[in-house]
């Protein structure tokens, strides 16, 4: 079969949702999805003002079926949808079910493997059984930390003579790289959902997957530790706080003066109040790209200036985060680097070599580990430890893709933010 472009609509709103597929479908969009999320917030519901709207279009609701698959494939079937998703994990008599009424209501039925034990197996009893597709699915949260699908795209395409459908974080360069691995069937959430123009995006997605050239993006990108500094880089620490669960900053810990941005892996010192001498030591324990990050007990004298801040350059490090004082505030500003801190005093203390290096410190209120990541900015400084922070960082990316496109609804007019959060929906009961 000819590659498929599937429009995965992961909304909780609806009119959001369909707004965003009339777009998709003028640039190319083949099927489209009922995605989960939609699907769990306006019923099948969903499906039928989709079926509406778009009456020649293959409608897929993605049902993610566990259990109860008659009733459930029935459901979709009557609803107008052409193809059900299915969880591979389900019970061998929950799938056979799904497939017999698939066959009894002339609905297609599809197989998710997502975090199936055996994917190869149960990719060959779904064709067996009578399946119609089976679905190699890396899900967000394990996009999350740098994981995708095409392994087992590969070990299971070249087995099946039913289509392998490939899902999880594809854009117009990874689609491609899925047609490659033998999948048939492309489905593409974000990269088209949370572009400002879902039209062009879709467009793009679809020229790619059929002449087989990769269209380069900027966006819609997971990263990893080779190149997490890049993606921090882009966001903001209030996007950083939003996809952390509501993340905070160090308390009283501000830039030196607006429009500062730093990043970079912790190298941390432990002193007393205008010791310097440890703070000093720690830029020369940082690598290129290190933070130094100093808790000095809140309090002055200064603990840096101007000359710490021509070492640490000295020594390529992306900043200063300091709880207690800095001072030669203008200097250290012509020379572009980022300092934060508690306190701005002119007098400084003495080095006496009290304290230590690289070692957990607390800083604004927060701990900090040697290796974690900091992020600081006009609104704050924020930490994300090291086993967590590739996640974070893709996370953040999300949540900046997403504000972009609810940025530029709200600006052409097409709703505000209360209707896109559906705030008197939402409220709490």
């Amino acid at each position: 079969m000819k590659p498929v472009l599937q429009l995965a609509l992961d909304f909780v709103d609806l009119e959001r949702a369909l707004g965003v597929a009339r777009e998709a479908v003028a640039g190319g969009v083949d099927w489209i999805e009922a995605g989960t999320p939609l699907i769990k917030s306006e019923g099948l519901d969903a499906v039928r003002r989709l079926r509406a709207e778009f009456p020649k279009a293959t409608i897929v609701a993605d049902l993610k079926t566990m259990d109860a698959g008659r009733a459930e494939i029935e459901m979709a079937a009557k609803a107008g949808a052409n193809v059900a998703l299915v969880l591979g994990v389900a019970s061998d008599g929950t799938l056979r079910e799904c497939f017999e009424a698939g066959r009894n209501y002339g609905i297609q039925v599809g197989v998710d493997l997502i975090r199936v034990a055996d994917p190869v197996a149960r990719a060959a009893q779904v064709q067996e059984w009578g399946g119609h597709l089976v679905v190699a699915h890396t899900g967000i949260d394990e996009q999350m930390r740098g994981e995708a699908p095409f392994d087992l795209i590969r070990r299971i395409a070249g087995t099946l003579s039913i289509p392998v459908a490939a899902a999880g974080g594809l854009n117009s360069e990874t689609a491609v790289d899925a047609l490659e691995a033998g999948a048939s069937i492309l489905i593409v959430g974000g990269a088209i959902t949370k572009s400002a123009d879902a039209r062009t995006a879709a467009g793009q997605i679809a020229g790619a997957l059929r002449t087989g050239k990769r269209v380069e993006s900027t966006l819609y990108k997971r990263v990893s530790e080779k190149n997490i500094r890049e993606a921090l880089m882009k966001v903001s620490t209030a996007n950083i706080s939003d996809a952390a669960h509501r993340m905070p900053c160090m308390e009283g810990i501000r830039p030196i003066a607006p429009g500062l941005k730093l990043v970079g892996a912790a190298v941390t010192a432990r002193t007393l109040p205008g010791d310097w001498s440890k703070p000093v030591q720690a830029i020369d324990a940082a690598q290129p790209g290190d933070v130094v990050v100093i808790d000095a007990c809140g309090r002055g004298p200064a603990v840096w200036g101007e000359l710490a801040t021509h070492s640490a350059l000295q020594r390529k490090v992306s900043g200063v985060v300091i709880d207690g004082a800095i001072r030669d505030t203008p200097e250290i500003l012509a020379l572009k680097f980022p300092g934060f801190a508690r306190l701005t005093l002119s007098h400084a203390g003495e080095p006496r070599g009290h304290g230590e290096i690289n070692c957990p410190v607390t800083v604004g209120g927060l701990r900090v580990e040697p290796g974690d990541w900091i992020v600081g900015d006009d609104d704050g400084v924020v930490v994300l430890p090291k086993a967590r922070a590739v996640e974070i960082a893709n996370y953040a990316l999300d949540c900046m893709e997403r504000e972009n496109r609810i940025r530029d609804e709200i600006e052409r007019g097409e709703t505000t933010l209360g209707k896109v959060a559906d705030l008197l929906r939402w409220d709490k009961k």
